[in-house]
């Protein structure tokens, strides 16, 4: 009965679509769709049944842009997240302004990414790295990297092989599977950076957004670097803290 009463409620000139004409349009597999639901990425359906769903031109427009920035661009499916996590309200529309001005007086080198274009397989990766392919497949899947499937086969963005080479020398130091470490662990420094980094903004906008923004690019140009080394010298403070008050 209860689906039958959402059913009549559903405004079907906006949710017209089931996830059959998404794989469709999009050219992606329900899978993939399920996934990005899962993920956060994209909002779930309308339910009308068990097993029915209904979908809008929102999902739709969505998708095709979740799309195009990981099979395009490349981007890590944890950075699309982020920029959906502000396009869904944490910046307003003179947010978005203030840091667009910021942002086209930036130095190139904090307001462009390294180029993303060049891929590599995961046999590629790991021969560069010393790491297992398949470490370099679970990376993809938990989002922790660019990249993108083209008839089958997996490419990595080249601009990520970095973070394997990290990955490579914690694990050359004896932190492996077999003693429970995982490409997985790496997801709690992305995680924790990627909430830094939103906080930061927030202030950044709450108590600079009235001054001019070339003012404030020239302000964030010169405090990146002193953060940086902060951070560093923090966590290991921390870590020296720790152990020298274990009783």
């Amino acid at each position: 009965m209860r689906a039958t009463a959402e059913a009549v409620e559903l405004d079907q000139e906006r949710w017209c679509y089931r996830m059959k004409d998404l794989c469709e349009a999009t050219g992606l597999p329900r899978q993939a769709i399920h996934f990005y639901i899962q993920q956060g990425l994209l909002p779930p359906g309308r339910k009308t049944g068990r097993n029915m769903a209904w979908y809008t031109e929102e999902h739709l427009e969505r998708l095709r842009l979740i799309k195009k920035l990981q099979h395009e661009q490349f981007l890590p499916l944890k950075a699309i997240k982020a920029l959906f996590d502000g396009e869904d309200g944490v910046f307003s529309p003179r947010q978005h302004a203030f840091l667009a001005g910021v942002k086209e007086r930036l130095a190139e080198s904090l307001k462009t990414s390294d180029d993303r274009s060049p891929t590599l397989t995961p046999a590629e990766i790991a021969e560069k790295t010393g790491i297992d392919a398949e470490d370099v497949v679970r990376a993809f899947e938990l989002g922790l990297v660019g990249g993108a499937r083209s008839e089958g086969a997996l490419r990595i963005a080249a601009a990520d092989v970095w973070i394997f080479e990290v990955f490579g020398q914690v694990r050359a130091l004896g932190f492996t599977p077999e003693l429970g470490f995982r490409v997985e662990d790496m997801a709690l420094y992305q995680d924790a950076i990627t909430t830094l980094l939103n906080e930061e903004v927030r202030l950044v906008f709450s108590r600079l957004s009235e001054l001019p923004p070339e003012k404030v690019a020239i302000m964030i140009e010169a405090v990146v670097p002193i953060l940086d080394h902060y951070i560093m010298r923090l966590h290991s403070t921390k870590i020296r803290e720790f152990f020298a008050n274990v009783l």
